[in-house]
Formats: structure tokens, sequence, C-alpha cells
């Protein structure tokens, strides 16, 4: 085990976390809602350190980003764990792990050997995803720093429910994020993740104003988050708030984990939240789980300039200066040159 960083002892032997928006103040011998931070005796320690339960090679638009080095491969590592409870989750089996499971479920992998790792697979980055990077945090610190020097980035899959302390510590590795909002109403958050909208509302924006590069994922749930309402105040939230540069990652559900009765969202829906997406100002809105090509088009002379077939990148035409070849109008993002036009 390791001693967890943010956080700050109590009397009594108690701690006070100060990682994640849940605040747990811990007792002697208790866990935090993660249920991977333990408090023995006033001092908080991570019980994930370097405990891989998952690692792949991922297409960086898997993750998703679109705008982030499209077509290059993220190296993708997870330890068990997660701060959230989410109904539909689809990763349960590694997120919702019991404490005692840690050690037989997962391996022990020292940061160096996950940067060698990446460097080996032709990785441009290091994704902390499939469950919440924010848990690992102390982990995937020491990786970030290291991936830093071996001229890797660093980009989480994150539910957003971090602290600003956190991000702050964070914000000089952390290159950027593909935030999960679960949608737009506080309720929905209470009753089917277990957390609050505010925080990670907060966190959204404080990822822009550290500039971290931002983009946002929303799963459209029947019956949970697909009222037009609700999704027209999300789009307005992030076209106002985050910018209209920030990409929005409309997503298909499938049941899974303990909402196997409720039906796929239909697609007609996720159509529907794509146009109010760009009804809302959003430049760059994206169907998830669709089958198809989604394409990135230029905003201002709708040139289409990166067409892609599932993860996969079919053409680039944004030029060596991430501008419209066509018109000039600077396309959002970050290595997102292509052929040199």
């Amino acid at each position: 085990m390791k001693e967890a960083q943010l956080y700050k002892k109590l009397s009594d032997d108690k701690v006070h976390c100060h990682l994640c928006a849940h605040h747990c103040v811990i007792v002697d011998k208790g866990h935090g809602v993660c249920q991977v931070r333990e408090n023995r005796a006033g001092t908080l320690y991570t019980l994930v350190y370097g405990r891989i339960i998952a690692r792949h090679v991922d297409p960086i638009e898997k993750k998703p980003f679109f705008h982030f080095y499209p077509g290059s491969q993220a190296y993708s590592i997870a330890t068990p764990g997660c701060n959230f409870r989410c109904q539909w989750c689809q990763n349960a089996d590694i997120s919702q792990v019991q404490r005692e499971q840690i050690t037989v479920m997962s391996e022990e992998v020292a940061p160096a050997r996950i940067v060698s790792a990446a460097q080996q697979a032709g990785c441009q980055s290091i994704a902390y995803t499939y469950t919440e990077p924010t848990i690992f945090f102390e982990y995937a610190q020491d990786t970030a720093r290291l991936a830093q020097e071996a001229e890797l980035a660093n980009v989480f899959v994150t539910n957003g429910f971090m602290t600003e302390a956190m991000l702050e510590a964070a914000q000089p590795w952390l290159d950027a994020a593909n935030v999960d909002l679960k949608g737009f109403r506080d309720e929905v958050y209470r009753e089917y993740v277990g957390a609050r909208l505010q925080p990670v509302l907060d966190s959204l924006k404080k990822m822009k104003m550290l500039n971290i590069w931002l983009e946002v994922t929303t799963l459209v749930i029947p019956e949970v988050n697909d009222d037009p309402a609700e999704l027209r105040d999300a789009a307005n939230f992030i076209a106002q708030e985050l910018g209209p540069e920030t990409p929005w990652h409309l997503s298909r559900f499938f049941p899974s984990y303990r909402m196997t009765d409720t039906l796929p969202t239909p697609i007609s829906t996720i159509e529907r939240a794509v146009e109010i997406g760009r009804e809302a100002g959003l430049r760059y809105v994206y169907a998830g789980n669709v089958a198809g090509e989604a394409h990135t088009n230029c905003h201002v002379c709708g040139r289409n300039l990166i067409r892609r077939s599932g993860h996969t990148i079919i053409e680039n035409k944004v030029s060596v200066l991430e501008q419209c070849p066509q018109c000039g109008t600077p396309v959002a993002g970050v290595g997102m040159a292509g052929e040199k036009v």
C-alpha cells in the first residue's frame, strides 16, 4: 500500500479525503465511498497503487477523443474501483470490485513498466480509463510524470467528480479529459449514480480554466436523461460555459448491469440530440454507438475535414496549420493536422 495524497488528519484518528467531491470523512479502519482508500490509525492509504485490472492499446477515438491527436493509439489502463455506482455501468466487473478481490483480480505493474509498454506499442498517449481514474490518482500521477519525460500525453476518461485541489495537482501533467456528463438533472445523479451534478459542472469549468483539452460524452438513456429539455440545457451549458468548440459525444445506450430491462436508445433519439447540440451552437457534435461514419466538418464552410468509420480515420484533410484547407478556419483540438494540403 501507499499513503494517499489530498487528505487531512482529524481528531480521533479520523481523516477527511479531499480527492473527490464526496469529501469522505473516514474513521479508523474505514473506507471511502470508492472502497479503495483506507484509514489506518489516522493515515489514509490507497489500496490500488500499481494494481492494474485492465490494460489495452486502443484507438484514441474509442475513448472517445475526436479532437486530440486523431488516428493515434492510446495505452489504456485501469485499477479496480470507482466513486460512482452507475446503474448502467458497462465495466461493473472491474469498477465495482470488492476490497478483498483487489489483489486477486489485479496484477502489480510499476509506473515505469506502463510507460515502457506504451512506447513499445507505438502509442502517443496513456489513457487512464475504464474505471474512474480519480480514485487511483497517486498511481496515475507517478505514471503521468514518467510519461511526460517520454514525450507521451496523458488523458483522463472520467466522471468529473473530483475536487478543485485534485485538478490543480493534476494540471501540470494532464493534457486532456473526456468527461462523462451523465445527465443534466441532479435527480438523475442522485437516483442512478449516487452523486450530485453540480461538482461535475464545477470540474468541467475548472478544467477549461486550467487549459486541459475537454471533450464531453453523454450516454442518452430512455426515460432517464433523454428529455429534449434536459439535453438542451446540457448543450447550452457546454456551449456557453465551456465554449462552442467543445466536442459533445452523444452515445446510444444498450442494456447492461442493473438496467437490462431498459430498451436500447432509439437512433432517432440520438439524431434529435445531435440536432439539439447544433442548435445550441456547438460546432462538433457526434453520434456514438451508431453504425456508420462520423465526420468532422468545418463549422464555417462545411467542408468535410476528417472522415471516420467506427474508430478508424479514413481521411484527415486538416492542414498542417490545423486549419480548414478551404477557408482557413482554425480547427479546435490538439494535434489535429492530417495531410499537407
